[in-house]
Formats: C-alpha cells, structure tokens, sequence
C-alpha cells in the first residue's frame, strides 16, 4: 500500500508501523514472518526477514515482540592491492519489545525498546582503522487514535496515528570516537475505513514520513577552523546531541523552509476486502529527488483462512531511482492466528 501503515487497521506487523493500533486487534494472540529478497535482480543471497507477534494480556493492554534480520549474502573482501583476504557474510538484526495500552475508548499508547547490531566488515581493517561490529538501543513513541462514523447507508471509522521509531544512541563501527545518527523517523497520517455493506470494505490511507536527524550542512570549499573542521556556509552543526538533533532536524536545512518541506515523503494507499477474506491493495510512495529520490506504485493481495493468511505485494519504480532494491521482487507474508487455531481444535 505504497509503504502506509501508521493509521491501517491493526495486525500481527503493527509493531513496525505503530505499536499503539495493538489495543484495536480483534485477535488474542498471533504473529507474522514476511520475506523480502532484496537486489534480487543483481544477485541471490541478500534478503530480509521480519518474525512478530503479539499477546493480549487484558482488552486495553497488549505485548508485542519482533526480530528483524537482514543479510548482505557472501562477500569477499579484498585488500588495496586486489587480494583477496576473507569471504565473509555481513548481518544486521534488531530484536524489538514493545507494550501497548488503552488509554481512553479512543486513544491507545505504546513505547517500545530495541537492540540493534550491524555487523558490515567483521573486523576488517579500513583506512588504518580497525573496525567493530555497531550497538546500539533505541525506543519508539506511538499513539493511536479510532472514532466511529455513520453515513446514510453505511459505517466506517475514521483513524490517525503517530509513530516517532528509532530514538537512540549513536552508532559507530571503528575504534575511533566518531559515532553517527541512527534513522530516527517520524510517521504520522490518517485513514478512512468504510463498511459498504456486510461483505465490502474500503479504506483510505496517508503517511507523511520525515526523518529527525541533522541536515548536512554546507561548507566553504578549502576552508577549516581551528579544530580542523570545515567551515559551515549554509546550515547548522549536525555535532549535536540525539534530543538536539531531532528539534535541530526541523529547521536546519542549508536550503531553509524550502529543503525542510522537500525532506517530508508521502505514501497514500488503498485496501478493498471483500468478506474478510480477500484483498486487493495499492499505493504510492513520493520522495524528493534530492532527498533520496525514491518514487514507486505498489500492488499487493492478501488471503485470510481459519488459522492461516497470506499476503503478497510488488512494487514498481517510477521517475524515482533508476534501480530499486526492490524492483520486479514478490514480497510475501505469513499470518498465523491463534485465536481461530484454538476454535478450531475445539470443534
């Protein structure tokens, strides 16, 4: 659905696109493992997993879980001469925590913690400097909101939802003191669901995203300051705390309120079900040229069973980057209900 998620109806993923909608899920218990392959126009062996579930511990509180594991496939490793000096297999993973609540009839909360590891060069030396694996810990902010509507002949609900993911420390992979910004990203937006009838459901959905890390600033060409640092021509210190980044990231483009408003990314998207059974989704997700460039429409299907569901999507480039990672890829997901299991087995 072009990447949305912050205000869609609740699933076993809401921990990725907002851990608050938990407090909405139908369900007692379930989870998900979606895959994606990644480059896999390029080569065979890069791919990304996702295993989450939740549990609901009362109807206004919910505890969720997810491992997100990525490979970079078989890599070797050279040295400045050409030689080879390793073949290794760079990993990254993020093992997530989160607890959700109501905290009125519409209005749910969530926090989350993280543990992040990114393994790129297993210890290989670069520049003279040895290199680390990179840790970190980071924590998500999210708060769901859901209203009920009726119309002349139907009903629906309209929602909004607000998801700040990533609020951590710096990350650094060599010995050196330099550390950098992890993505921290705010996701916020609306959505409209509609019952057309018993057997139809249409909804709506919007997601404003923009990342709250420091903007490069832009420096005078051959000129350093006493410390050896460039000079800033255009543009504030990105050298900043994590909270001073995020309030920074609002008001420091090189470019002024212009640049500002080109670092905001917009995804709208569509879900029909039919009978609660099947779906048919699209989206479309816009990113400025000089802020990434990305710019795609997206399909996707969706079947639902008595224990099992399946969901799939594919995703087509546009004016955007000449090549995406995710370009002519089937990406699937698995959904496993509890609560239908055990009816299921009760029967």
């Amino acid at each position: 659905m072009g990447e949305v998620g912050v205000s869609s109806d609740p699933d076993a993923n809401s921990l990725h696109w907002n851990p608050a909608k938990y407090t909405y899920i139908d369900g007692d218990m379930g989870f998900s493992l979606s895959y994606s392959p990644w480059l896999r126009a390029l080569v065979s062996d890069i791919n990304l997993a996702y295993l989450t579930g939740y549990k609901k511990l009362a109807n206004d509180q919910v505890i969720s879980g997810s491992l997100l594991y990525f490979s970079l496939g078989d890599i070797t490793f050279t040295d400045i001469q050409g030689e080879t000096i390793g073949n290794f297999r760079p990993n990254e993973f993020a093992l997530t925590g989160g607890y959700s609540r109501k905290l009125t009839d519409n209005l749910s909360g969530a926090i989350t913690a993280r543990y992040i590891h990114s393994n790129l060069t297993q210890g290989q030396e670069v520049s003279g400097s040895a290199t680390k694996p990179g840790n970190t810990y980071a924590a998500d902010i999210a708060v769901y909101s859901r209203h009920d509507l009726e119309f002349k002949n139907m009903e629906g609900y309209f929602a909004w939802g607000l998801n700040i993911s990533n609020i951590g420390a710096k990350i650094s992979y060599s010995t050196n003191t330099e550390r950098d910004f992890i993505p921290t990203n705010l996701r916020i937006g609306p959505s409209l669901t509609l019952d057309v009838d018993d057997y139809n459901r249409l909804s709506f959905m919007v997601d404003i995203n923009k990342l709250l890390i420091p903007t490069p600033p832009v420096y005078y060409l051959d000129s350093v300051d006493g410390n050896g640092d460039g000079v800033i021509k255009f543009g504030m210190n990105p050298d900043v705390s994590v909270p001073a980044g995020m309030l920074q990231s609002f008001y420091d483009a090189p470019g002024g309120f212009k640049e500002e408003m080109h670092e905001i990314a917009i995804a709208v998207g569509v879900e029909y079900w039919y009978d609660k059974q099947f779906a048919i989704r699209g989206g479309y997700f816009n990113e400025h040229s000089t802020k990434g460039n990305r710019k795609f429409f997206t399909l996707g299907a969706g079947l639902r069973y008595n224990v099992f569901g399946l969901d799939f999507a594919y995703l087509i480039p546009t004016g955007g980057q000449a090549n995406n990672p995710l370009e002519n890829t089937l990406r699937f997901t698995l959904h496993f209900d509890f609560d239908a299991f055990q009816k299921q087995s009760a029967k």
